[in-house]
């Protein structure tokens, strides 16, 4: 308009004006137009390619910036200029309703191009970038479980993403979704952020004194006698402990010895694994667990966890203790934020199938979102030990017998082993556990269990001397928490060595008679025995001439030959299993067995190990190697793996 009117101008005085000189005049207007137009140009080209400039950099995403962002570990979010004079002003307003306009473009095509998340996409106020993963986290906080389950998959799954956006999902997500990302296994290790800093110690204290606190502080009251025993004698041991620590003396087993510290360390994870002992037990209780919450116990156990990286046994009791804690769903908001889920998510991806499966427990314990079983301590499911989509047919149970355990007794056969309480603790010498390995590959369609027990051949080498447990006591224990793993749901073989046997016997006819067990009666298929006593066994005999034996503990005595209750047991459970009709399966050793460095005798001859039905198949192998497989196409694994097929092949089949 300012153009316009001064040409309108320059005519008129062209018009009425006395002409000057021609040449002069016309010349000098024209320079004064180029003049004025060049310099309106010039400032609006400028003016639009500021602007064009700024809006594009607003709304592009700076590559450097992204790279940088990478070691991030916190969640951006959108703030406001503090500077007012920042929102005043036409150039201002202009820029906003500008860019306003713009970012509705984007939304629109957004909403085309991204069809499955138009109906949530305009709740974001977030980069194009960025919307996969809120998205992903807003589905996952879905009232649909099943859209839940699909966006932890998602998750996942391979995505390009950069670690921010890891650590965005790490801390938006809720407890649920990072139990399942825990529980998840090819999660990546990014969405598990590093548990919260530990409270510091108080001053002048240890980590052992906060364990006696912590002990200390639970109900003595009202506790059976083996509680009670590793209570106090992880109390008398520590005090025994801070003395040696404060004033050179140690007593050794509590008998009062001298102590020197020149001669070496107090062997104080000696002490805490008798704290961790009495901590396993007391979390059996639930109220004993809210109180071990309401002290500290979570933090303190984790500072444990992290001193004893190196000290698996350490590691293993600690997880035990977490893991029956978890049984409680009201604590599992306290177990989340304290950090543990990163920790046990990590422990879950060990190569040690030990360290795995305790993790596995834990967080099995804490997802309420697919799991509706609950494993208490002892119950350990060897596959699968992570969400899957593969649906689960049936379960095959491991019994372990006398002095064996929940992995090593079925281990693949390693060197020659003496059949003593020494080996049987030495953990070094674990090698696998081909249940986990080569059954689950074979058979993925099983839920595979192993349950540990504490046995001894010896009362004076029994972990709780006041803990006298017949057959009988076990299997009404085991069949409890078995029945809690949800054991009858579904198909069943049972798996057992030695004295394990024994209590899978008494365990169905147990069952037989309580009506809620009836599932688990209706639902047993078949049972494989391996190097079962059904008559007993000469290891009895010898409680005199053997000192590991020299004072026989329960369930050697009940192993006697002359047992009146083993045969009881052997005569109602042959009846019972012919009016079940199960599938029956036995093998038996057929070469002698060392037992300490004084005898060599047939643990359960071929005679004891016949049970009057089914097949028995004898293997010239000992009783420690008759359940452990040289390699997997050895005849013991595949003669197993085919009576575990033929039983459940209709199972499998539907």
């Amino acid at each position: 308009m300012s153009l316009a009117a001064y040409c309108v101008m320059c005519c008129r005085r062209l018009g009425t004006s006395t002409p000057p000189p021609k040449n002069n005049t016309y010349w000098k207007d024209i320079r004064n137009i180029i003049k004025f137009t060049g310099s309106l140009i010039l400032g609006g080209s400028l003016f639009l390619t500021y602007e064009i400039r700024a809006l594009k950099k607003s709304l592009t995403l700076d590559t450097q910036v992204v790279e940088k962002e990478k070691m991030k570990s916190y969640i951006y979010v959108h703030t406001v200029s503090l500077d007012k004079r920042e929102n005043h002003g036409i150039t201002y307003q202009a820029r906003k309703e500008l860019h306003k306009a713009v970012r509705k473009v984007l939304a629109i095509s957004a909403r085309i191009l991204q069809g499955p998340f138009a109906d949530t996409f305009a709740t974001f106020d977030v980069e194009d970038h960025e919307c996969a993963v809120w998205l992903l986290l807003k589905k996952s906080q879905s009232d649909d479980r099943a859209a839940r389950l699909q966006a932890v998959r998602e998750m996942v799954a391979a995505h390009p993403w950069h670690d921010y956006q890891f650590r965005t999902i790490a801390q938006a997500c809720d407890l649920r979704t990072l139990t399942g990302l825990a529980r998840s296994k090819e999660s990546d290790p990014r969405f598990f952020l590093p548990p919260p800093p530990l409270p510091p110690l108080k001053e002048d204290s240890s980590i052992e004194e906060e364990l006696r606190h912590l002990l200390a502080s639970l109900p003595q009251t009202e506790l059976d006698e083996c509680i009670q025993y590793f209570t106090s004698l992880a109390l008398s041991e520590s005090s025994q402990s801070l003395a040696a620590q404060k004033g050179g003396l140690w007593s050794f087993g509590g008998n009062g010895l001298p102590y020197a510290e020149s001669f070496g360390e107090v062997p104080s994870a000696t002490v805490e694994m008798f704290f961790l002992e009495a901590l396993v037990k007391h979390s059996e209780i639930p109220t004993h667990c809210d109180k071990i919450e309401a002290n500290g116990g979570l933090q303190l156990l984790q500072r444990l966890y992290q001193l004893y990286k190196d000290s698996p046994k350490v590691q293993r009791g600690i997880m035990r203790v977490v893991g029956n804690m978890a049984l409680n769903e009201h604590l599992h908001s306290t177990i989340v934020r304290s950090g543990w889920v990163s920790i046990l998510a990590a422990a879950v991806k060990s190569p040690d199938i030990m360290e795995a499966s305790h993790a596995a427990r834990a967080l099995a314990n804490l997802d309420r979102e697919t799991v509706a079983e609950k494993y208490q301590d002892g119950v350990y499911v060897l596959h699968p030990q992570h969400r899957t989509s593969q649906p689960i047919k049936a379960d095959v149970l491991f019994i372990h017998g006398l002095m064996g355990a929940a992995f090593k007794t079925w281990r693949q056969q390693d060197s020659d082993q003496v059949l003593t309480e020494k080996v049987s603790e030495d953990e070094t010498r674990y090698t696998t556990c081909w249940p986990k390995t080569w059954l689950a590959s074979d058979c993925p369609a099983l839920r595979i269990i192993s349950v540990e027990y504490d046995t001894s051949l010896s009362e004076w080498r029994a972990r709780c001397p006041s803990e006298r447990k017949s057959i009988a006591f076990r299997s009404n224990e085991l069949l409890r928490k078995l029945r809690a793993a949800g054991v009858g749901d579904r198909p069943v073989i049972w798996v057992s060595h030695s004295m394990g046997g024994l209590l899978v016997k008494k365990m169905l006819l147990e069952a037989s008679q309580r009506p809620e067990m009836s599932s688990v009666i209706n639902n047993t298929r078949g049972i494989l025995f391996y190097s079962v006593p059904h008559h007993g066994s000469h290891l009895a005999e010898y409680s005199v001439s053997v000192r590991y034996l020299l004072f026989p503990s329960l369930e050697v005595k009940e192993l006697s030959k002359d047992s009146p209750a083993l045969k009881t047991l052997q005569d109602d459970f042959v009846k019972f299993a012919k009016d079940r009709n199960l599938q029956v399966l036995s093998f038996v050793e057929t070469l002698p067995t060392s037992i300490g460095s004084m005898i060599r005798l047939h643990v359960v001859p071929v005679e004891s190990a016949d049970l009057g039905i089914g097949d028995l198949i004898p293997v010239d192998v000992n009783h420690l190697n008759i359940c452990k497989p040289k390699k997997k196409d050895a005849f013991l694994y595949q003669r197993t793996l085919q009576f575990i097929r033929e039983t459940l092949a209709k199972d499998l089949e539907n």
